[in-house]
């Protein structure tokens, strides 16, 4: 009988917790303005998705990428982008009991224009992206949140075939690997998805592998990447291509299984693909498309990892630049950056088709998503 009482408390306890916790949006921008809201918060109600407004900050230029950290207090943002001879990468502190947002420090992002910042699984390292300039940098993370000086920075120079868009290297983002011992760069102006082994054990924690890049198409132009929950695949969108590439995913090493289109056959250029996620449950994968489309293509995934095309939904805006899905899968938010809108959809769990739900909300030249459950 005891057993008993001990096994409901504790399903009990485990409920609550489950219930007590909120799904929070995370929205950065180009607002070219100290005095406009740079980055805003809402709350995301996950039985209609209504958005919310919690709080925002000011005082900063530019904050074109975040990235959440694993438990949720921390928010690191690429600053001062687009800006010439500037680049910062940002820290702010979230409250939601007190709806604060907080900037806490910044640091010299080791290159101009970054466009890409993520933070590893134990919250102790960031890296991001620098494009303009074709670098990548690593710094720790204080116990308090704020951004230590730069621990490791590499720069490239090599570049590709087209000749004005890959006269050197344009490192568009910067991914870990599942187990977050590996580090992906895709790089827009190389043609190459370029890696590292990570050690976050280690003060500068990349180390050079036999394998330093995968080689994409020429004029792919890859962007941005993501893994399959399952890790054994990997899907890179290209955003000068319009393509995205498949992956069998091992031990730091990509294999092309697949290459397939995000755009219809009667679209045969001016392609601008952007971002690209995978529905937690693994079955679907979306990609947004910017430039004539403004749209998600939305791909079925099978057991060997290969795409199936299976429809298409307008943003309901210009310019798709970054979307995000939440932790449960119930929905997708999307922002438009010319248009200054965000959507939200909600997924068909069985079928993986989006419908607007809730109501729009405006942000002038807003450029990034995450989404987080605290």
């Amino acid at each position: 009988m005891t057993q008993k009482i001990n096994f409901l408390t504790i399903a009990f306890l485990i409920t609550c917790s489950m219930f007590s916790q909120n799904t929070y949006i995370f929205l950065g921008s180009y607002n070219r303005d100290k005095a406009a809201e740079a980055i805003q918060v809402y709350q995301l109600d996950t039985l209609n998705g209504k958005l919310t407004k919690i709080t925002s900050a000011k005082n900063i230029i530019n904050p074109s990428y975040l990235t959440v950290s694993p438990n949720g207090k921390y928010v690191y943002a690429c600053t001062d982008t687009k800006t010439p001879n500037a680049g910062s990468i940002s820290s702010f502190e979230f409250n939601p009991e007190n709806k604060s947002l907080t900037f806490l420090n910044s640091q010299r992002s080791g290159g101009e224009n970054p466009v890409y910042v993520t933070v590893h699984r134990s919250g102790k390292w960031i890296a991001n992206a620098n494009y303009t300039e074709g670098s990548i940098s690593v710094f720790p993370i204080l116990e308090n949140g704020k951004i230590d000086s730069i621990a490791q920075n590499f720069q490239y120079t090599d570049g590709s075939t087209h000749k004005e868009r890959q006269t050197r290297s344009h490192v568009h983002s910067a991914v870990f690997s599942p187990q977050f011992d590996y580090l992906f760069l895709p790089d827009l102006g190389a043609d190459k998805i370029r890696s590292y082994a990570f050690d976050e054990n280690k003060k500068q924690p990349l180390t050079e592998t036999q394998t330093l890049f995968t080689k994409t198409d020429l004029e792919a132009g890859p962007r941005h990447f993501t893994f399959h929950p399952n890790q054994k695949f990997g899907y890179c969108i290209e955003e000068m291509a319009g393509q995205i590439s498949v992956y069998n995913y091992e031990n730091g090493v990509l294999n092309k299984i697949q290459r397939i289109a995000t755009h219809p056959d009667k679209i045969k250029e001016g392609f601008e693909s952007s971002d690209i996620h995978i529905s937690p449950d693994g079955k679907f994968l979306y990609a947004t498309n910017r430039g004539k489309e403004n749209n998600i293509a939305i791909f079925s995934i099978d057991e060997n990892g290969l795409l199936k095309n299976i429809g298409y939904q307008s943003t309901l805006g210009k310019h798709p630049r970054v979307f995000a899905i939440d932790e449960t899968g119930k929905f997708l938010v999307a922002t438009n950056v010319i248009t200054g809108n965000i959507i939200v959809f909600k997924r068909n769990l069985i079928t993986g088709l989006l419908k607007k739900t809730g109501k729009e909300i405006k942000m002038e030249n807003v450029s990034c998503v995450q989404i987080k459950q605290i």
